[in-house]
């Protein structure tokens, strides 16, 4: 069989490669070793947002006293959040589903996809040699070698939202985006959670934004181990507890201690899902963690397959793959040229706050532009509707290098959904100013983009000479 297009992996963006060709004319066999909808609809996304939305409602109701109103301790029914969470996966699953791709001419096929030379790949013994072929094949959960980890058991993001009851006290390995995340979800429905991380919390996001959400993890009732190595695991009999060996990452910082808890969840981060394929075989080359080698037009080693997603290097987000599908289809079915680049894609740590960034953060750009770099900043408390809602904490930050916009980061209670304009900014697509002369509906948090824009242009109406011109021009009258 020669399909025109044979995709690797339904996920992100093995959907919307295969949708997306499908619906343009094109002969598709998509190829999935698991669930339709991938690791985002049943183990990340989906169901990690559906069950940091029952915690926030859990924190809400904690908080409301600060409006006057008095609800008392709220009652968490687990088994009711788990079908929460199982509900949303449901409900979003029909869109991603074997029927409606094969309604839109896809051939799917149920089974592990594996290269036998550059041009031919069998799948459930049926041999392909397609004219193209895409892996968006994504990504699996990182586990580090520690002594008595598979031993002891342990959850990560592909197992936490299955389990049956609240663990007491939850261990959560990592301090990155997941486990920041998800560690207080599960603190926020009555958990005691500690956070292990051998660095800094949520290390590549800058400090200045960093500092409001640990603030808010601690008041949480977060334990925070930075800077923290875990060396061994151990568990108390068949079921009980487990015994967490830690140690300080130097030496100086603290002794060595014991973290007792229920439960672990590893989330060190991830690590692309290419094994079984047998790249080697189609002359495709491959980075040390697995990743595919890519170029800047999403091609491998081998001409005739292309990578898109969690399986090459670069951010590992739903979007991005989704992004880069839509920038592949272009190339591969209109010719029409493209280009990778990362530094354009928005990211979001569903915390509370939330942290949003796209583009260079100040360490990058402090590397880059030197003294000429320039940091606007602007309290989310300026923010009338934030303080109507009781949530003034966070900060909006922008950096500028001659003019040109490098980066923007936001945390705050809607950084997510305030970010998107800046990407724009960042891609060069839209101007600052638009920023700042946009009418903006009074109040929303939309403002805090409004305000962070004009700050820039504020800054430099502060010259005298600014005024002398002013004073002149109303002379004129």
């Amino acid at each position: 069989m020669r399909p025109d297009l044979l995709v690797i992996g339904a996920g992100s963006g093995g959907l919307s490669m295969a949708a997306g060709a499908a619906m343009l004319g094109a002969r598709v066999v998509l190829v999935e070793r698991d669930r339709m909808g991938g690791e985002c609809l049943n183990n990340g996304c989906v169901p990690s947002k559906a069950l940091i939305a029952a915690a926030r409602a859990v924190a809400d109701i904690r908080h409301s006293a600060g409006l006057g109103i008095r609800a008392g301790e709220p009652k968490v029914d687990f088994a009711a959040v788990r079908r929460h969470v199982e509900g949303t996966i449901a409900a979003i699953a029909p869109h991603d589903s074997v029927e409606r791709f094969e309604k839109l001419g896809v051939h799917v096929i149920k089974g592990t996809a594996r290269f036998l030379d550059p041009h031919r790949v069998v799948v459930a013994r049926q041999i392909f040699r397609p004219r193209h072929v895409v892996i968006a094949v994504g990504s699996r959960p990182a586990v580090p070698a520690i002594p008595g980890l598979d031993e002891v058991g342990y959850h990560t993001n592909e197992t936490i939202f299955s389990i049956s009851a609240l663990p007491p006290r939850l261990a959560v390995l990592g301090g990155g985006p997941i486990g920041v995340e998800l560690g207080q979800a599960f603190a926020r429905l009555g958990s005691r959670v500690t956070i292990i991380e051998q660095d800094e919390l949520l290390p590549r996001e800058d400090r200045a934004l960093v500092a409001p959400l640990r603030d808010a993890l601690k008041a949480d009732g977060i334990v925070l181990r930075q800077f923290t190595r875990l060396t061994r695991v151990e568990r108390e009999g068949e079921g009980g507890e487990i015994r967490l060996h830690l140690e300080p990452v130097e030496s100086r910082q603290a002794e060595p201690s014991i973290l007792v808890a229920d439960a672990l969840l590893v989330a060190v981060g991830r690590v692309p899902a290419t094994d079984t394929l047998d790249l080697t075989a189609a002359g495709i080359e491959t980075l040390a963690d697995g990743a595919i080698r890519v170029d800047r037009r999403l091609r491998t080693t081998n001409p005739r397959v292309s990578a898109i997603g969690d399986c090459i290097d670069g951010p590992r987000l739903t979007h991005a793959a989704g992004h880069q599908a839509g920038l592949l289809a272009r190339h591969l079915l209109f010719r029409l040229p493209i280009r990778l680049d990362h530094t354009i894609l928005p990211r979001v740590t569903y915390s509370d706050p939330e942290i949003a960034a796209v583009g260079m953060g100040e360490k990058e750009a402090r590397a880059r532009h030197g003294d000429k770099l320039e940091i606007i900043e602007v309290a989310v408390a300026d923010v009338d509707r934030a303080r109507c809602e009781g949530r003034p904490e966070g900060i909006a930050r922008l950096l500028v290098a001659k003019g040109r916009v490098l980066g923007v980061s936001i945390v705050a209670a809607q950084a997510g959904e305030l970010i998107t304009p800046w990407v724009e900014v960042v891609a060069g697509s839209r101007k600052l100013a638009s920023i700042a002369s946009a009418i903006v509906p009074y109040p929303t948090m939309g403002d805090l983009n409004k305000k962070l824009a004009g700050a820039y242009y504020r800054k430099r109406l502060d010259n005298p000479w600014i005024g002398r011109l002013i004073r002149g021009l109303m002379r004129l009258r």
